[in-house]
């Protein structure tokens, strides 16, 4: 019979009593080895999924800069080519329309300080409108009426195009630093690379820095549906830096410094000063300071010295957050003042140029104040719907200001001219302060063409959702008085045109101008 080890006996307790004979370090290094392996294990894991997120949400930043980028410049060339579509039309059957070569260099004015230029010609070299193109390279469309792109290498972007009888072309140059500058995307800050391509030609609008080993990029290209344009941007993904590889061998890292902590260090220096001090940061409440810490056995020098930090930190805390209490109190009269007194100005202005209107000696006097006070009105009532819903941030609602904007420009004119019929059809529609001001001094210039125009007239304004954008809404303005005639066109190349056009570069939106039926048409953002 085989003898067997009894229990209790000296054959099982040989493993426990190995490691109770053991050195403090060794149980100290066995310990924490098997304790933290896990969190280790999980925190390889956690930042190799960071990286990943991180990735994603690059490329998907990338994604929404890269299409903002492509439409602007979708817009911008559409916007061109079809201005010089239409001058081209009318100057390729008579040269010697002024008006019309007035009309594409005002489309052009805003582009020429960055280096834009144009040129209508005839099929035999000779210039009719704008300024002569050095890019003899440039494609002939094959098609007429249909335009053709050319890149430059180093220089820019060309487009030409041939009117439908062939007696005529047009071209216009777009230097780098303006696409880039139209291609820039709103609140994008990490640093970009921009290519716009066609086929094997690239031009750079914007380049990053030389790139490294450890360098990583994301790249999408997009679509301008135009000639074949494409726009290529690249951002720098996350890169893999020392403290990522760091991180990827955190368990070695962990194994390492287990092994040099003793017992006594972490037991009776770290660890139970330390619970102690948690304990009590933890049971701070904001607005109080934070009790003395209690007595206790041997603490680290320096864990005495940040208990009495903590203490004096939180009244510091405690005497800023009433200081700040009362500073919002001070800063919220201040502004109530401040919005008072612009109020009272404002309204001490329009007084006055009434005030002057009614004495004024000559029609075309009085006919100037008003047009004055009619400005100085829409300016009012978008910094009283500004303020009135600014605590809520809610944004203005631009019905409101277009109907009380109307009826000031009725009352104004009716005392000279007679008042205008001005019929409305608004949505409830809230917007941003900038786009209110834009929109109500784009509807004031618009009323004023048409009065000007020909007085009295009628005027149709209606604001309508976007059929394919929630985002955006449609501002139209129509009127028989905007039908493209002789005054008309004379008023809007003289006086009125500029501004209306600065004023759709503010709402960043193309104005669209129909002259058979009257109308200008413009898509403005909403915020609800």
């Amino acid at each position: 019979m085989t003898d067997q080890p009894l229990p209790g006996s000296g054959a099982d307790r040989r493993p426990a009593a190995l490691f109770v004979n053991l050195p403090t370090g060794a149980k100290l290094f066995a310990i924490l080895s098997v304790a933290l392996l896990p969190f280790a294990i999980i925190a390889f894991f956690a930042s190799v999924q960071t990286t990943r997120i991180a990735d994603q949400e690059t490329r998907s930043r990338l994604r929404v800069a890269a299409t903002e980028s492509a439409r602007a410049l979708s817009i911008e060339l559409l916007g061109d080519i079809g201005a010089l579509r239409v001058a081209l039309d009318t100057l390729g059957s008579d040269p010697a329309n002024a008006p019309g070569c007035a009309r594409l260099q005002g489309v052009f004015a805003q582009q020429f300080a960055s280096g834009t230029r144009f040129a209508v010609e005839t099929i035999d070299g000779r210039l009719v409108c704008g300024t002569r193109i050095d890019v003899p390279e440039v494609e002939t469309p094959p098609v007429p009426g249909n335009p053709a792109a050319t890149i430059i290498e180093d220089r820019g972007l060309a487009l030409r195009i041939v009117n439908a009888r062939g007696t005529a072309t047009a071209t216009a140059f777009f230097p780098s630093s303006f696409l880039a500058e139209i291609a820039r995307p709103t609140e994008f800050a990490p640093p970009y690379s921009a290519r716009l391509t066609r086929g094997g030609d690239s031009l750079t609008l914007r380049e990053l820095t030389e790139r490294t080993a450890l360098d990583r990029r994301e790249r999408l290209v997009v679509d301008l549906e135009f000639e074949g344009l494409a726009l290529d941007v690249s951002v720098r993904a996350a890169p893999i830096t020392p403290p990522i590889l760091v991180t990827m061998l955190l368990p070695l890292i962990m194994w390492f410094a287990a092994a040099a902590i003793s017992w006594f260090v972490v037991d009776r220096l770290l660890i139970r000063p330390l619970r102690r001090l948690r304990t009590t940061v933890g049971s701070y409440v904001p607005g109080t300071t934070m009790p003395e810490l209690a007595a206790m056995r041997a603490p680290a020098q320096e864990i005495r010295e940040l208990g009495a930090t903590f203490g004096r930190l939180t009244e510091t805390v405690a005497e800023h957050e009433e200081n700040l209490a009362q500073g919002l109190v001070r800063q919220t009269r201040l502004t109530r003042e401040v919005h008072h007194r612009v109020k009272n100005n404002l309204q001490v202005i329009a007084s006055l140029i009434n005030f002057h209107s009614r004495g004024a000696e000559t029609r075309e006097a009085a006919q100037a104040y008003a047009s004055i006070q009619r400005r100085v009105d829409a300016l009012a009532v978008v910094h009283r719907y500004h303020y009135a819903e600014m605590e809520e941030n809610r944004g203005i609602e631009l019905r409101s200001v277009l109907g009380e904007l109307a009826s000031n420009i009725r009352a104004t004119a009716a005392d000279i001219d007679g008042a205008p019929t001005i019929t409305l059809d608004l949505d409830p529609m809230m917007v941003s302060q900038d786009v209110a001001v834009a929109a109500a001094f784009l509807m004031t210039e618009i009323i004023e063409l048409a009065m000007a125009a020909r007085n009295p007239t009628s005027i149709s304004i209606s604001l309508k959702p976007h059929s394919s954008d929630s985002g955006v809404a449609l501002l139209r303005a129509s009127s028989p008085s905007l039908v493209s005639s002789p005054e008309f066109d004379h008023l809007s190349a003289s006086r009125y045109g500029r501004v209306i056009g600065g004023l759709a570069r503010q709402l960043r939106a193309p104005l669209q101008y129909d002259p058979l039926v009257g109308s200008y048409d413009i898509a403005i953002s909403v915020i609800g």
